[in-house]
């Protein structure tokens, strides 16, 4: 009686253990092969490589903006060359043959320059021997020595700048017995929209 009671609780406990065995063996085999894990580790994979074309798209676009910014900063002159040139103040005041206000319309100023030809408003750096200024078109001039290749009239604190870095005596006089500067750089960095021609300098009249 005692034997079949301990054959009894054997063969349980065997079922048991084999049931046991049979439930981890499924576990096993859904963990390795359940379809519905695979999509799981899909998209965990697209997630990390989105994450890393994120990163290179913007580190991308960063590096191309700065390139973009760092072109458009620079300005290009549309028209280089040289010429002769004199120098003038006119503010309408009557001293020294000053007859009118600036053709443009614009008060008589520091880097108020006068081209015989080109568009009013017009852009313009001139250099000479490392110094420069950068002004614009707002006067016609000059007049007669344009037909002799004095192609720029300088107001008169642009023109001294140019010779020697000073400033002139006055509005009216350098303070130099420089009346003209032969080889004076120029150039057209934009042109203008008023009146005028774009393109070499023209003579007057």
């Amino acid at each position: 009686m005692q034997q079949r009671a301990i054959d009894t609780a054997l063969t349980a406990l065997t079922g048991t253990a084999l049931a046991g065995v049979l439930v981890a063996g499924v576990a096993v085999e859904s963990a390795h092969g359940a379809p519905a894990d695979k999509p799981m580790a899909h998209t965990a994979t697209s997630q990390q490589v989105t994450g890393h074309d994120t990163k290179t798209t913007h580190h991308t676009t960063g590096h191309t903006t700065g390139k973009t910014a760092g072109t458009a900063s620079k300005t290009r002159a549309v028209l280089s060359g040289s010429t002769t040139a004199s120098y003038f103040w006119d503010d309408g005041s009557g001293v020294n043959g000053d007859t009118g206000a600036p053709a443009s319309g614009k008060p008589m100023q520091k880097g108020l320059f006068a081209s015989p030809s080109w568009p009013m408003n017009t852009k313009v750096k001139v250099s000479y021997q490392g110094r420069s200024v950068t002004g614009f078109v707002g006067d016609r001039g000059p007049g007669e020595p344009s037909h002799r290749g004095v192609m720029l009239d300088l107001d008169t604190y642009t023109f001294r700048t140019l010779v020697d870095g000073h400033k002139p005596a006055s509005k009216y006089d350098t303070g130099t017995s420089v009346g003209h500067l032969k080889g004076v750089k120029y150039q057209v960095l934009s042109w203008g929209h008023g009146a005028g021609t774009k393109g070499t300098p023209k003579p007057l009249g």
